[in-house]
């Protein structure tokens, strides 16, 4: 299954700040080594959000150290969008911008339709299972996609 593995990967979505963090970690954790990945947002004006944080510790993935970034950052650092084998876009926003951004290449751009936990449910442990429902809508679709983890 490892050939199937594209080469490198971009999540991203509409701040880098929930979704394309938890499924660049998640992604890190599960393929380790064997596939570059980043992600990237519509913009990078948030921090990575304290819940995505929580329930992606729970699963021994580490994102506190995770900084925004957005598709303009990572032109302006030297990271070269039509660099990726895979664009994978987890918010109707984030598809629109990598549809533009890449159509000049020939480059592969997905659409995961990953709920955005934010705003939802009123007490800390509702506002947790929110996330956690978009945590493990990303990891049925990479396995979907990519097989099963890796894991050491």
């Amino acid at each position: 299954m490892a050939a199937d593995l594209p080469h490198s990967v971009l999540f991203c979505c509409d701040h880098n700040a929930v979704r394309s963090p938890m499924a660049e970690g998640l992604m890190k954790k599960f393929y380790g080594c064997e596939v570059y990945v980043q992600s990237a947002g519509v913009r990078s004006d948030l921090d990575v959000d304290g819940f995505a944080v929580a329930v992606c510790d729970e699963m021994g993935v580490e994102l506190h150290r995770h900084r925004a970034r957005s598709f303009e950052d990572l032109k302006d650092w030297g990271d070269d969008i039509s660099s990726y084998d895979l664009i994978v876009a987890l918010s109707p926003a984030s598809q629109r911008q990598a549809l533009e951004l890449t159509r000049y290449y020939h480059l592969d751009v997905e659409y995961w339709p990953i709920m955005d936990p934010t705003g939802i449910g009123e007490s800390r442990e509702a506002k947790l299972d929110a996330y956690r429902q978009a945590r493990d809508q990303i990891i049925t679709r990479m396995q979907a996609r990519f097989g099963p983890p890796r894991e050491d």
